[in-house]
């Protein structure tokens, strides 16, 4: 086991990344494959990285191996499942969700970015509360079929589970002070958004639309249908992390623009760049930046020895500035080709909902430079970011000026 002593304590995000930067170069450099006091092992290099989240024989999702009274969910919910079950459920899952569906919200997510941006008043605002936050949301629930004016129940939910950082989530994992505050931050929320889409796919049952929740509870393969439980957990998932890591893109693609005013000017003459400055953002500031995953068996990665039944956290903010696998990565560069950036994952549990994910950054990207001939951030202004796990502001204020 490596000495603790020599390992720096990692930074705090807040700071919009640059130490945080710095510290996992260290880390790449110096201890690539590293066991912390909880037993758990991280893993920073873009090799090994992709190692962790090919194999899902030697490194599980299912993180209930871990948790026993938390196993009876790992038939339910498709992020936290192993072949072969995996297979089946994602089938099931893609029969409703599809390329085509994403590819038609394109004009309804237009007029959203379009009526969000009518709405603000005077040359300051909030770019997440007023933008980045509802639009996704608005797009994600009208997509299942649920009123998008829940949208702050919804948030209220997502906001109790984001007070919980990656420190909290592995001592409520192998602390001895899980029970109060794991119910309360991850068990409760859980709960009351699991009744409220649980009561939506059951009117669906009775009452079939033209929503995903009713195409998920018609999909079929081999005689097999999706279960209520199975619904509500990807509903969940989908509501959860589609708008948070959305919420996310869009104002780091901001922060992104704000630091490499050269690009924004760019984009202005050449819309047709938006794409790949989403992919950049996308590699420089992925939203999530960990992969979580348990051994089933001993194993060696990066010449350590990780035994079984432990989690290992994957960086993949790390992957993405990975000198091995990326030239210059601290360097903003939106003509990066190719640009195999790990934001949404990779293997078999690369994200459903990446395409959606950058149908809207790219939408917002477009309406906010169509609309505003000038985007700064506040001079002065105060804005925080997450701390942990996510990598994004919780709030970002704007000065703006209309053409």
């Amino acid at each position: 086991m490596m000495d603790q002593q020599t390992v720096p304590a990692p930074p705090s995000l807040a700071d919009g990344g640059p130490a945080m930067f710095a510290w996992l170069r260290e880390m790449r450099d110096h201890h690539p494959v590293h066991e912390d006091r909880y037993g758990v092992f991280h893993v920073y290099r873009h090799a090994d990285v992709l190692a962790v989240t090919s194999d899902p024989a030697v490194f599980s999702s299912d993180l209930g191996r871990l948790r026993p009274d938390s196993s009876a969910l790992s038939e339910e919910i498709l992020s936290v499942i192993d072949p072969p079950l995996h297979r089946r459920l994602r089938s099931l899952v893609s029969q409703a969700f599809t390329p085509r569906t994403v590819a038609e919200l394109e004009p309804r997510v237009t007029e959203l970015a379009g009526q969000l941006l009518d709405a603000v008043q005077g040359g300051t605002f909030d770019v997440v509360g007023d933008f980045a936050y509802p639009l996704p949301v608005i797009v994600i629930a009208e997509l299942l079929g649920v009123p998008p004016q829940d949208r702050e129940l919804f948030r209220s939910w997502s906001d109790r589970m984001l007070s919980m950082q990656v420190d909290d989530a592995v001592e409520m994992q192998f602390g001895d002070e899980a029970g109060d505050d794991y119910e309360r931050l991850v068990k409760q929320p859980l709960k009351e958004m699991h009744a409220y889409l649980r009561r939506h796919v059951e009117e669906r049952r009775r009452a079939p639309q033209d929503d995903l929740l009713t195409r998920l509870a018609a999909a079929e393969l081999d005689g097999e249908r999706l279960t209520d439980r199975q619904i509500v957990e990807f509903g969940a998932l989908l509501l959860m992390a589609g708008h948070v890591s959305t919420s996310m893109l869009l104002g780091n693609t901001v922060l992104c623009l704000e630091e490499n005013p050269q690009v924004a000017a760019e984009l202005r003459d050449d819309p047709a760049l938006i794409p790949a400055v989403v992919e950049e953002v996308l590699r420089m500031r992925p939203p999530i930046t960990v992969a979580a995953r348990v051994t089933t068996r001993e194993v060696t990665v990066g010449g350590v020895v990780i035994p079984a039944d432990r989690m290992v956290m994957a960086s993949l903010l790390s992957a993405n500035h990975d000198e091995r696998h990326v030239p210059d990565p601290e360097r903003f560069d939106h003509r990066r080709s190719p640009n195999p950036q790990l934001a949404f994952g990779h293997g078999i549990h690369y994200c459903l909902g990446g395409p959606l994910a950058r149908l809207e950054g790219r939408i917002a990207l477009e309406a906010l430079l169509a609309r505003f001939a000038d985007i700064r951030i506040t001079p002065g202004a105060e804005y925080d970011f997450h701390r942990e796990g996510l990598f994004g502001a919780r709030s970002l204020p704007l000065t703006v000026r209309r053409g």
